[in-house]
Parts: C-alpha cells; sequence; structure tokens
C-alpha cells in the first residue's frame, strides 16, 4: 500500500466516483464539468454548470506556516487556491465570463482568528478584481462561514461556482481525435500575471507533500494539524522545516509548497477569443495529475506523452523525500503542467506564441493515437510506464 494511502487519501479517488456513478451524466458525458439544460430559463440554446472544490489540505499547511513566522498573507493563496480549483475546471468547458461565486469556509475558532477570515474573504475579492482586466468577470455572492471546531481541527475553504452559458460556445472534449497533439502549458514559472515565482504544485497531492516534506517537527507542536490516529510511521517523516532554504535559487520550502495555484483564465479568455474552433479538448491535470486525461476521452484512444516538462523543483523536493516512484508521482501530482490543450498539429504553434507572451511556457507533449482500447503512455527518463 502506497504512503498516500496509508493516510487515508486517493489520487484516483476511486470511492467517490463508485458512489456517485448512478448519477446523470449530463448532457456532455465526456466534457470536464457536467453541463446540464438551462434549468433557471428553459432556454434550449443555453446550458448551466455549477462546479464544487476548494483548497483541500493545503489551508493546513497556510496553518502551519502561518503559525510559525506570523505571515497572515500566506491566506491570500488559500483563497486563491479555493477559486482557481472550480474556475479552471469551468474554463475546460469554455466557461470565462459572468460568473458567481459562493465561498463556504469552516474553521475552528480555538485555532484561527478573525484576521485569516477577513485575509481569506478579501483575497477572495482581490482576485476577482485582478482578473477583470482579463476580460474575466466574476461575482462574489458571499457565502456560509460556519465555526465548527468539532468537524474541523483547522479550517477548511472551499467555494462553490455556477454560470450560465451558450451551448455554441462550450467545449465537450467531443472533438479529441486521433491524429491530435498535445500542448501543455506549464504549471511553474511566472506569468505576467504573477508577483513572484509559481512553483507549480497547485492545490493537489498536498497531503502527501506535507508529510513526505515537513519534519517531525510539526507532528510534536502542532497536533492539530493531522489525524493522530495515523501511524507514526507516515506523519511527517521528511527533513525539511518550511523555513528551510533549497536549490541554486535558495527557494523557501514553505513558499514552495505555498505557491497558489495559478490560474489559466486570462490565456483561456484569450484562446476562446482567437481560437476557439481549433481546440478539440481540454483538461486541467488536477486530481489524478497526468493520468487526468483518460476520464474525458471520447472513445477508445491512445495517448502517448513523450515530451513532458523537466518536473520543477518541487516536484524533484517531493520525490525525493519521499522515495516515490515516478509511476506515483505522475498519477498524484500534474509535474510541470497543469492545462493540455488537443488540437491539430498545424494550429499548435498558435497556442504555444499565445502563452509565451503570458510569461507561460508552452509545449507539444504528447499525442492522440486510434486503439481499440483507452491507454495512456507516459515515456519519462528513459523509463515508459502504461496506465
Amino acid at each position: 500500500m502506497s504512503l498516500y494511502s496509508q493516510r487515508g487519501v486517493s489520487a484516483q479517488k476511486e470511492e467517490v466516483h463508485k458512489a456517485t456513478e448512478k448519477l446523470d451524466k449530463g448532457l456532455y458525458p465526456h466534457a470536464f464539468c457536467k453541463i446540464y439544460p438551462d434549468y433557471l430559463t428553459g432556454h434550449s440554446d443555453w446550458v448551466n454548470v455549477m462546479h464544487a472544490d476548494g483548497a483541500g489540505t493545503k489551508s493546513i499547511l497556510a496553518y502551519l506556516y502561518w503559525k510559525e513566522t506570523g505571515d497572515l498573507s500566506v491566506w491570500k493563496g488559500i483563497a486563491q487556491d479555493a477559486v482557481v480549483m472550480n474556475l479552471d475546471d469551468l474554463l475546460c468547458v469554455g466557461i470565462t465570463d459572468n460568473l458567481l461565486f459562493s465561498s463556504t469556509i469552516d474553521r475552528n475558532k480555538k485555532l484561527v482568528t478573525g484576521e485569516v477570515l477577513e485575509t481569506v474573504i478579501n483575497g477572495t475579492q482581490e482576485l476577482f478584481d485582478s482578473l477583470k482586466q482579463f476580460g474575466v468577470n466574476i461575482h462574489y455572492l458571499g457565502g456560509e462561514t460556519a465555526d465548527v471546531g468539532d468537524v474541523v481541527r483547522t479550517i477548511a475553504v472551499n467555494g462553490t461556482m455556477t454560470a450560465r452559458w451558450p451551448k455554441n460556445r462550450l467545449v465537450t472534449n467531443e472533438k479529441i481525435q486521433a491524429g491530435d497533439v498535445i500542448v501543455g502549458f506549464s504549471s511553474f514559472g511566472q506569468t505576467v500575471y504573477e508577483t513572484e515565482y509559481n512553483s507549480g504544485i497547485g492545490s493537489n497531492g498536498l497531503t502527501s507533500a506535507r508529510h513526505d516534506v515537513l519534519s517531525k517537527f510539526y507532528a510534536k507542536e502542532f497536533k492539530e494539524s493531522y489525524e493522530n490516529s495515523l501511524a507514526d510511521e507516515v506523519v511527517y517523516i521528511g527533513p525539511h522545516r518550511l523555513t528551510d532554504t533549497v536549490g541554486a535559487e535558495k527557494h523557501q520550502v514553505g513558499k514552495l509548497l505555498l505557491s497558489p495555484t495559478r490560474t489559466y483564465a486570462p490565456l483561456l479568455n484569450l484562446f476562446f477569443d482567437n481560437y476557439f474552433d481549433a481546440i478539440h479538448g481540454l483538461i486541467h491535470c488536477s486530481g489524478g495529475g497526468q493520468t487526468k486525461c483518460m476520464k474525458y476521452l471520447p472513445g477508445n484512444f491512445r495517448v502517448v506523452k513523450d515530451n513532458l516538462f523537466e518536473p520543477p523543483i518541487i516536484f524533484q523536493l517531493i520525490q525525493k523525500a519521499s522515495g516515490s516512484n515516478n509511476r506515483e508521482m505522475y498519477q498524484v501530482f500534474n509535474m510541470g503542467h497543469r492545462l493540455e490543450l488537443f488540437t491539430h498539429a498545424s494550429s499548435a504553434p498558435l497556442f504555444i506564441e499565445a502563452a509565451q507572451k503570458l510569461g507561460i511556457e508552452a509545449q507539444i507533449v504528447g499525442r492522440v493515437e486510434a486503439s481499440d482500447k483507452k491507454e495512456l503512455i507516459l515515456k519519462v527518463d528513459g523509463e515508459e510506464i502504461v496506465y
């Protein structure tokens, strides 16, 4: 059993998928989000989409960093994580404008102060304000903030996003076909709309990252930060404190682990305005990492990814600390790109050039081949991994 499983989490969420398998798949079962008829108005040319997600266990890392350093600003990153994990899923079905957002924040009042709540809430609005200049308009409708110390140890920051959208401007992944190439867009670096280096960690795999990278100091000093029934050998087994620095660039470990999840909203808004018809499919490589695409293929295809990004320092750090093999790393983490676009080979340069202008590295990472079954092949460091 992997360390990930021993900690009570699952990259593939098998039990969740089983619990929901009988639910309506929506109008377009291969689309990245469930899309339903326009129940609000009954208009046949429009659809409704609602999505719920959050920052996950990354909020625990923010709690540790805040307690250790006193730096409140880290909570703005958690606000962004909760928004982007909703927003970028909706982006993958073509929705970029007139979105409604409601936040859900549960906290243990004895441990998490009102200042933290204010920073999360105000940080959410600040993110929405910054996205307006790129034509992405999100309306903050408030939400629920509850003091539930019996339910959460520290704090959980989540949200729900909804939109009404015209059918003729949807990306449903049904156009994905053999012969397509896959353009990957980096999750790391610094875009023109980011203020500092982004490690690329996103908001997935943070349970593994936290326990594999950070030291027993956190188990001893912050027992509220983990499930106390877990075996000691899987709890905070790494070599680092959050304030340690690593690599030639002297990146702080805490900053690497807490880099706010990058949104691709400015990039995709540009794509939809200029190259919409060339987009065959979009995948947000979140939970499930580089295997995420397999769930949304509109038929039996072989996906070959043989030109992936060199994993940035955060994933090298995690893999070294955990001893995880490539198979596990690539199905837990995005490993360097969190957005992939399926298109004709002739169109790929358009998307790559546009991304580079925004400071986002982009490259063809793979291709789609005909097959009698769904299959994913990753070629990494001379190793071929088949899922």
